[in-house]
């Protein structure tokens, strides 16, 4: 459909017994952004791959850009760019030589692409370091040389696979403002990452997928919802309170209030005035209060609930054919 820039249907790939993939559907509409979550090993890695004609599917269907993955893929790459977990670029060339080669490979007009590479290295604070060979980059610079060599032919499908690993916090608002630039634009990008606030900040859609598979998906708000609603978080002053505070909020609570690591938390009937309330209810019955807050919950929640276990680190992460598959 031209209104979708990356379908898949029924994608499978395995390594022996390993189901990297198993039988997951995405579809990415155009001119969005699809956030894919999960565990180390649970097959995004495996999915970009298969979606960017690394590595061919063993079952199912993808197109990208309206073009089949397995048998147009020379087409394809034309309208991709890709930004890996490991920085893809040649030490033996300068930081502005490595973009100005992209550009020529992508067969940019003449001239555009050293003004796209002095373009690109400004916006990525690489300026200063244009004509330096990149194997005197620091791990930080090379992720960014990466990430611009993915952007240079301004393609309209761009697959960033866990894109800020390794960026400092000013290269990683700077990369989320670039993508929210580029999406604005019409650009599609599908986004593999561990770190939720980045999802929270710039995924239209998540799926979250494990073992292979897609176990849930939907909007932020979407999956934050499926894990419960707003909380009334309650800190007293004085832990001998507690039974006294749990009796006393029941009138506002969906549910009984349950003290969890030394917060009384609840689920709430309804979300205007509930604090007010509160703290008109345990002053009257002489109750100190520490601190109250209404609390959501957040993509964190959400992956725990999910998939069994806090996200891990991106750090070390085991995606991929060279540890055994993904599992």
């Amino acid at each position: 459909m031209a209104d979708v820039a990356i379908e898949a249907e029924g994608l499978r790939k395995f390594y022996g017994r390993v189901r990297a993939l198993d039988g997951i559907d995405l579809r990415v509409p155009v001119g969005t952004v699809l956030g894919l979550l999960g565990p180390n090993g649970a097959g995004k890695t495996t999915a970009v791959r298969i979606l960017t004609t690394l590595l061919p599917p063993d079952g199912g269907s993808a197109r990208v850009a309206g073009f089949d993955v397995a048998t147009e893929a020379a087409k394809l790459r034309s309208k991709i760019g890709l930004a890996g977990q490991y920085a893809a670029v040649d030490e033996n060339l300068t930081g502005a030589e490595n973009l100005e080669m992209v550009g020529r490979l992508y067969h940019l007009p003449k001239g555009e692409p050293r003004a796209r590479a002095a373009e690109l290295l400004e916006r990525f604070d690489l300026s200063d370091a244009a004509d330096r060979l990149v194997r005197t980059y620091s791990g930080g610079m090379r992720r960014r040389l990466d990430l611009a060599a993915a952007l240079v032919a301004r393609p309209p499908v761009l697959f960033l696979d866990e894109p800020t690993t390794g960026l400092d916090p000013r290269s990683r608002l700077g990369l989320w403002e670039t993508i929210e630039s580029r999406v604005a634009g019409g650009t599609t990008v599908l986004l593999t990452t561990q770190y939720l606030d980045e999802a929270d900040r710039l995924a239209d859609r998540i799926s979250v997928i494990d073992h292979g598979r897609v176990i849930a998906e939907g909007s932020s708000d979407e999956l934050k919802d499926q894990v419960g609603g707003e909380h009334l978080e309650v800190t007293l002053e004085s832990e001998s309170d507690v039974e006294a505070a749990i009796v006393a909020l029941e009138p506002v609570a969906a549910e009984r209030p349950a003290l969890v690591e030394g917060v009384l938390r609840m689920p709430i009937k309804q979300r205007r005035g509930t604090i007010a309330e509160a703290v008109r209810i345990l002053n009257d019955a002489g109750i100190g209060i520490d601190d109250v807050a209404m609390r959501r919950p957040t993509l964190d929640d959400v992956f725990l609930t999910l998939t069994g276990h806090a996200a891990e680190s991106a750090d070390g992460d085991g995606d991929g054919e060279e540890s055994g598959g993904e599992r």
